[in-house]
């Protein structure tokens, strides 16, 4: 499957990454992207640190039924798994950076995007020869960073 870029970058000026079909919450995904959009790459990459470690929340502002409110702020959870994933396609984006010689002090993520991946269909057998449908959802994740 062909995953294309969002928008044309300025390739002299940006470095770019993809994860594709990462097995991820997309309602996660959305969150974590908003929060960490416009910010640089150190800070970013402390904040996902953090959420990991749970010492910092996720502020959640469409998905929020039933999401309490956090210390300081406004509804948030700690989506561990979905903080991971991106932290290694930052990581992966850095890199791509630093080969290109950017300073990685003076990066800034201009794009975080997500889209619907792959479904893996799956069933769970119940008694009597009935099934449920257990369908597994991917997402795949866009990054792209700005040298300023």
């Amino acid at each position: 499957m062909k995953l294309n870029y969002s928008i044309e970058a300025n390739p002299e000026k940006t470095s770019k990454s993809i994860g594709k079909e990462l097995h991820i919450s997309r309602k996660h995904a959305h969150e974590i992207s908003t929060a960490i959009k416009g910010m640089k790459v150190n800070v970013a990459r402390g904040f996902l640190e953090n959420v990991v470690l749970l010492k910092q929340a996720v502020p959640y502002k469409r998905y929020v039924k039933d999401v309490p409110h956090k210390r300081g702020m406004c509804t948030g959870r700690y989506p561990q798994k979905a903080a991971k994933e991106f932290l290694k396609v930052l990581q992966n984006a850095q890199s791509n950076a630093r080969y290109k010689g950017f300073d990685s002090d003076n990066l800034r993520i201009v794009l975080v995007n997500t889209k619907k991946g792959h479904t893996f269909r799956g069933s769970m057998a119940k008694a009597q020869g009935r099934a449920t449908p257990k369908n597994h959802e991917t997402v795949s994740v866009e990054m792209i960073l700005e040298a300023q």
